[in-house]
């Protein structure tokens, strides 16, 4: 990009912005202003160049913008101030950012500025105060519990109801970890009330609703057990918790379920006289059989008789009474409707103190889901439950006859092995619901694309196999005639899916490998048909590819280096090496965690060759985890010592390690278990992550940054963030990915991007890193441009912890 090019697009970038922009020289004199600033003077931008404040602003108001420029000038720093101004839309208060203005040789020729319009927050700010004042005294008042609390845990009120309640004063618990303790001895209780009421609050952050209500027993300063239900609202910065004593409810419900669980049970029950006459019934009774206590009362249990069992059944059941007093048995008796079902019946005799029998008490248990399940669990022997097509054991018995089959008429058969292509994106982002129907969906298509005599199979998740019988003698037809019904699949799973309201386009790769006879066995026909399908993946997907021996040598290789990162994990064979991150001023701030595989044969292994095995098995969760549990213990420590104690961890955290639904659990765990510093940690998160579910994104960085925990936007620039998704989420910093930076001194579409990116974080107050800087030239480039910090081999190599501690030592 030329200059030219590049000075319109600033240009255009400042145009655009909503905000104020301007430039100014050492007399105050304005040398640029943006098309925002022209509308809020009144003036058009060519009317007011060269002009200073007091052509635009009442004297008092130019002279204490001149003093605040001064300021900025002579201090030669960047400074932000609040500034009331008489504007085109009267008067309006302003947020200010203003910094020195440089020349090339770096000498202060004025002074730029980014002014944001505030005046409606100021004003929400002291409607704010005076409605939270008149809030305070109706709460003290409120004859329900409530405490505030703020989103860093500091509880900053209680009232007057649930100190009475509970006993506990602000003293007592000036904040939620201290209510945890006192609340909830009883740590796995504890363990699970937090865990539950954090999973609560991010809920409500990410859709801005209300804390949905939940029952808990907790502890009174006395001592005493009280049940309450809590549930709480989001209030600027804060949670409004309300408890509600339910303790007395809760107790007079648990008597009335005591006294009534005897009868009404699940299970139907029925009482008789001795003469076996129906006297009471219940209402499961009614609802298993059909008849109501009118119907039922004063008639015999003959009433239900369905036909099936013979007197000598009748017989067995009188005679186990009168000798034992009780009986059980499988029996199929007849409803109301006339449906014939099976219960499970237990009848047990009442006596008297003479031994004779008063009373009969039957219950019984409608089991005909229970015979349905076990019908259909010898179904599910052989066949799939989603998309009822035959398992992986029906195939495998299909094609150990189809062998035989096929060695003894000389003919050829083939397997075609499909993978649906990015499924798993499917299910991360619109759940497994849509995934099972979009699986129910690709069966269905499948079979359409066979003879009647081949088999469609689902193996399990999203893979398929379709086995062909009968193909030609010749292997070359035999392969056409394969290569055929695979083209038909494919344009078969072309057409747009309906998901229940969501239209999904959808497509597969499918390996195929020929077979005629024993000398394979079926395991490695399916093996085979497997690797062919990977090389049709690798080869773009939406394709097919035949089986090819070399394919074996790769993945024996991938496997052996997957058995290894399991063993790795196992043993623990992973180390942390620390890079620098400095500051223009060459002052060490903190350092990027990176990991390395110490191989116990091969030595030490880039995380670049198996970093994307672990992405590819999920063992990125289990290494993610090390990682952050590591960078916790290792912050800990350097809290101690006092040349390391300011230094924040950078840690990498992949996709989708961060999507898992426990992660802020897993990151506050992981502090609270080291003791560590949140605010010495810093999450950087990638922009691919940003592809899917922003709003449980900005959720999830929203709770860990009230906890003091801090976010960089790795490999910045590389495609994915919208400009519209960034400023909403809470960032810290943005970092230049290397690959602009290496070529930064002779790529002018670099060089461009780079300056972009220093700008957008100027004006959105986030600061910026470079990495991958190697020499000075590229950090004084970078530096001129308004560069925060840096981090490359010109400061320092990534080092294990020892040499890192020793080089920070000496510096």
């Amino acid at each position: 990009m030329d200059k030219a090019r590049a000075k319109r697009l600033l240009y255009n970038i400042a145009d655009s912005s909503p905000d104020v922009i301007f430039a100014k020289d050492l007399e105050g004199r304005y040398l640029l202003i943006n098309r925002e600033a022209a509308r809020v003077i009144g003036k058009s931008a060519k009317q007011a160049l060269g002009c200073d404040d007091t052509a635009f602003f009442p004297p008092e108001q130019a002279e204490k913008i001149r003093a605040n420029d001064l300021r900025v000038i002579t201090q030669e720093q960047t400074s932000t101030y609040e500034e009331t101004l008489s504007t085109a839309d009267g008067d309006r208060t302003y947020l200010a950012i203003k910094g020195p203005l440089r020349n090339d040789d770096g000498l202060v020729i004025g002074l730029f500025g980014i002014s944001r319009d505030i005046t409606e927050r100021k004003q929400a700010e002291r409607a704010l105060q005076e409605s939270d004042n008149r809030c305070r005294k109706i709460v003290e008042q409120s004859p329900v519990s409530m405490a505030l609390v703020r989103m860093d845990g500091t509880i900053e009120y209680i009232n007057r109801k649930a100190i009475e309640t509970f006993g506990y004063t602000l003293q007592d618990i000036p904040d939620m970890e201290r209510w945890w303790v006192c609340a909830y001895p009883n740590e796995t209780y504890r363990a699970k009330v937090i865990a539950q009421w954090t999973s609560l609050v991010g809920d409500a952050l990410a859709h801005n609703s209300e804390i949905k209500r939940r029952e808990y027993q907790v502890m009174c300063k006395n001592g005493n057990i009280k049940v309450v239900g809590i549930f709480g609202v989001l209030a600027a910065g804060h949670v409004l918790a309300i408890f509600e004593d339910i303790t007395e409810r809760k107790l007079a419900e648990k008597n009335l379920r005591i006294s009534a669980i005897a009868f009404e049970s699940q299970e139907g029950m029925f009482i008789t006289d001795a003469d076996k006459v129906i006297l009471r019934v219940n209402r499961a009774f009614s609802a298993i059989t059909g008849y109501s206590a009118e119907e039922a009362v004063g008639q015999t249990p003959t009433l239900l008789s369905s036909g099936r069992h013979d007197a000598a059944f009748y017989a067995e059941m009188t005679d186990s009474l009168r000798r034992n007093g009780t009986w059980k048995n499988e029996v199929w008796n007849r409803r109301k409707n006339g449906d014939v079902y099976p219960e499970w019946l237990t009848i047990s005799a009442v006596k008297d103190d003479a031994g004779e029998i008063t009373n009969y008490v039957a219950t019984l248990s409608d089991i005909s889901t229970r015979k349905a399940t076990e019908d259909e669990i010898k179904n599910l022997e052989f066949y799939d439950p989603l998309t009822r097509l035959p398992n992986r054991r029906l195939l495998l018995d299909r094609l150990k006859q189809t062998l035989a089959n096929t060695s003894r008429i000389q003919r050829k058969g083939a397997l075609l092995f499909i993978d649906l292509d990015n499924f798993k994106t499917l299910n991360d982002t619109l759940g497994h619901g849509k995934g099972d129907l979009l699986l129910q969906q690709v069966a269905q298509r499948l079979v359409t694309c066979v003879r009647e005599g081949d088999t469609v199979a689902r193996l399990g998740g999203d893979e398929f196999v379709v086995m062909l019988e009968d193909l030609s003698e010749n292997e070359q037809e035999a392969a056409k005639q394969a290569e055929s019904v695979g083209e038909k699949i494919l344009a078969t799973l072309t057409p747009t899916f309906e998901l229940a309201g969501y239209a999904h386009h959808s497509t597969a790769s499918i390996g195929i490998t020929l077979f005629a006879d024993h000398r394979e066995t079926m395991e490695e026909l399916l093996k085979r048909a497997d690797l062919a399908m990977y090389q049709a993946k690798a080869a773009g997907r939406n394709t097919l590819r035949f089986f090819d021996p070399e394919m074996q040598a790769a993945v024996t290789t991938r496997a052996a280096l997957e058995a290894d990162l399991r063993d790795a994990i196992l043993r623990g064979h992973f180390l942390l090496y620390y890079q620098a991150q400095v500051t223009g001023k060459g002052r060490l701030t903190g350092v990027e965690a990176l990991i390395r595989w110490q191989h116990p044969l091969r030595g030490i292994v880039s995380p670049a060759e198996f970093i994307p095995v672990a992405e590819d098995t999920g063992m990125i969760l289990q290494i993610g985890n090390w990682v952050l549990e590591t960078a916790c213990a290792q912050l800990a420590i350097w809290a101690n010592r006092p040349e390391m104690a300011h230094l924040t961890i950078a840690v990498n955290v992949s996709a989708h390690q961060f999507r898992q639904s426990d992660f802020v659990a897993q990151v506050l765990a992981a502090l609270d278990r080291n003791s560590a510093n949140p605010h010495r940690l810093k999450l950087e998160l990638t922009e691919s992550l940003l592809v899917s579910n922003v709003e449980d994104i900005i959720a999830k960085m929203t709770i860990l940054k009230a906890r003091g925990v801090g976010f960089s936007l790795d490999d910045f620039g590389t495609g994915y963030s919208s400009l519209s998704y960034l400023k909403r989420l809470p960032l810290d910093q943005l970092k230049i990915d290397q690959g602009f930076v290496r070529d930064i001194l002779i790529d002018t579409d670099d060089a461009a991007i780079a300056k972009m990116v220093i700008a957008l974080g100027a004006s959105m107050g986030l600061a910026v890193i470079a990495e991958g800087v190697e020499t000075e030239a590229q950090r004084d480039f970078l530096a001129l441009q308004g560069c925060d910090a840096y981090q490359g081999y010109l400061f320092s190599r990534p080092l294990a912890l020892e040499a890192f501690e020793a080089f920070v030592t000496q510096l």
